[in-house]
């Protein structure tokens, strides 16, 4: 009996406790944010303008959702048990989007 609680404590790694939940609460909190602002930025440069006053209704209605978007990532990265999968999803959206926006340029 103690032998299997020692095999079974030596295959664990010690870093799935607390540097998982260190990188779970980062994720949500920065990562999250990343996610929302890039989300933001995204639809924002995406949506069709026509003049100035159109322009700020186009970067205030994105920005608005960002909140929601933010506390949706910052939820699920909090409720999924698959800690991968959610880094994957908010970093690599936030960096993808962002590459995005970078490739787009600005609007003239």
């Amino acid at each position: 009996m103690a032998q299997s609680r020692a095999i079974t404590a030596a295959a664990t790694p010690r870093w799935r406790g607390p540097l998982a939940m260190a990188w779970r609460w980062l994720t949500a909190i920065v990562g999250g944010y990343a996610f929302a602002v890039a989300t933001a930025m995204l639809a924002a440069r995406l949506l069709p303008v026509s003049d100035a006053l159109t322009r700020v209704e186009a970067t205030g209605w994105p920005m608005i959702l960002s909140f929601l978007v933010y506390a949706s990532m910052g939820l699920w990265a909090l409720h999924d048990i698959r800690l991968g999968r959610v880094s994957a999803v908010i970093w690599g959206g936030a960096i993808v989007m962002a590459g995005l926006l970078w490739s787009l340029g600005v609007r003239a």
